[in-house]
């Protein structure tokens, strides 16, 4: 599987561009609105068929590009059965799978940041959303979040998978791009060797201020971009 990470500074968004080499079989993960040129762009240039445009969650700091692109490219827009989004093009559930030509992309339902946060696997790769962050995790104190769900979804899902697992976040505001599930385990400050009391009081001990672009952000991102309030 080949991996193209890119950001957008102004919500430090982490977009996956992942693909079949062989096939070319390509799905963009938590795609960007103001960043449709320049993935659109990437996806010709690299001679890809873009097949998927991936949702980690409905996201309440950005707005997506999978509206955008599902026209440009005929793809398919892919979100978690709880958002009941009514533009989406196929609602999944935990253990759902999809192909890359000879790829699999298995969805972990990770709920706690919100109740539609998926967890993409694929080839010794995860792509955590705001589920798990290098050093950190989502917060959840808003949209049907719960720290005792995310705990588990942690703990429970994503901690027992193999160490040298990869971890690719949705976001990052210090310049990391990556990380293991090793590392998390050892070095995560909200979560290592942490109890499920102990992380709950973490969570709901943050005072954080809403997202700056929430209004807009989740009634366009359930509308795939395709909808924003100016």
């Amino acid at each position: 599987m080949n991996i193209r990470q890119l950001f957008d500074q102004d919500t430090g968004t982490y977009s996956y561009l992942i693909w079949d080499e062989e096939s070319g079989e390509a799905a963009i993960i938590d795609s960007v609105r103001e960043q449709f040129e320049r993935d659109s762009h990437l996806i010709i240039e690299l001679g890809l068929t873009l097949k998927y445009t991936l949702e980690s969650h409905v996201h309440a700091d950005h707005v997506t590009a999978s509206g955008l692109l599902r026209d440009e490219f005929d793809a398919t827009v892919v979100l978690h059965k709880n958002s009941e989004s009514c533009c989406a093009d196929l609602l999944v559930d935990d253990g759902d799978q999809i192909q890359l030509g000879e790829q699999t992309v298995e969805m972990l339902h990770t709920p706690g940041h919100t109740n539609t946060d998926i967890t993409f696997k694929v080839d010794g790769v995860l792509f955590t959303g705001d589920t798990l962050l290098i050093r950190g995790c989502g917060r959840t104190d808003f949209q049907s979040g719960s720290a005792d769900t995310l705990y588990s979804s942690i703990t429970e899902r994503l901690f027992t998978l193999d160490d040298d697992t990869i971890v690719y976040p949705g976001h990052d505001y210090t310049g990391l791009t990556s990380s293991s599930i090793g590392e998390e385990k050892r070095l995560n400050p909200r979560l290592a060797n942490t109890s499920r009391e102990a992380f709950i009081a973490i969570m709901d001990g943050l005072v954080l201020d809403p997202p700056k672009r929430i209004k807009e952000s989740v009634p366009g991102n359930l509308a795939c971009g395709l909808k924003v309030a100016a």
